[in-house]
């Protein structure tokens, strides 16, 4: 069964995470995405990225990741990188739409959409990595920069701490807030609004937009891939994430 489920709206799919209730991301959820995203550049012209009511999504799935060797766990954040960036380059107008929390990759995500719409409820977002020993992937790194700026991605990146929605609102890591019940319906709108420009140019206007991150991430992707590899199998650090796997 699909943990990301597929919805027509006209000429916009919605992309819905549905991997149980926290849309924890694991090998399924990663190879799930990449497919509907190849679906939606073939047959849509916008999308929209949403998720669950508690959980827009709750991070990597610790429980099922921490069972890989270090030759299983490469593959792996091969894929997930690439999937984050099949989404930030998609040449096509994308909108997240977060209902419910999103720590860390579920942020990661949201980073990868050109708008961000969010809940006014009181959930969280935020890149904690560095407080469980490894460092903030780095193409997220490098959308959270160029998202809200070099002083605000600091203090997101070293602080490791979560904020919530209308906090993200003030610094421009999200776009716009509303109701839980209105929050999908925002994005749609926006993305529907959008699709409807020449396709064309809108494409080559979004590849301007997404280049600079795309050519420095490829670059230094293979040397960034190591250093997270190395963090993520210390002694230190699998001991901080088989505890925080605990919470699954």
């Amino acid at each position: 069964m699909s943990t990301v489920k597929i919805e027509g709206h006209g000429d916009v799919l919605v992309l819905r995470l549905d991997h149980g209730v926290t849309n924890a991301v694991g090998n399924d959820l990663v190879e799930d995405l990449s497919e509907a995203l190849k679906k939606a550049d073939k047959e849509a012209r916008g999308v929209v990225l949403a998720g669950g009511p508690k959980f827009f999504c709750m991070g990597l799935n610790l429980p099922e990741l921490l069972e890989l060797d270090r030759l299983g766990m490469s593959d792996f954040w091969h894929r997930f990188n690439q999937v984050n960036l099949d989404l930030y380059s998609l040449p096509l107008p994308t909108a997240c739409a977060m209902v419910g929390h999103a720590p860390a990759a579920g942020t990661i995500f949201m980073l990868g959409c050109d708008f961000r719409f969010a809940t006014s409820e009181k959930k969280v977002i935020g890149l904690n990595e560095v407080n469980l020993g490894i460092p903030v992937p780095y193409l997220a790194n490098l959308m959270l920069s160029r998202t809200v700026g070099n002083q605000a991605a600091v203090r997101i990146l070293y602080g490791g701490a979560f904020i919530h929605p209308a906090r993200g609102l003030e610094i421009g890591l999200v776009d716009g807030v509303a109701e839980p019940d209105q929050v999908e319906a925002a994005a749609l709108e926006r993305i529907e609004e959008i699709s409807a420009l020449p396709q064309a140019a809108l494409a080559a206007t979004k590849a301007n937009r997404v280049e600079e991150v795309c050519v420095r991430f490829e670059k230094n992707r293979n040397d960034q891939h190591e250093i997270f590899l190395d963090c993520w199998f210390s002694e230190a650090t699998q001991k901080i994430l088989i505890k925080a796997a605990e919470k699954f």
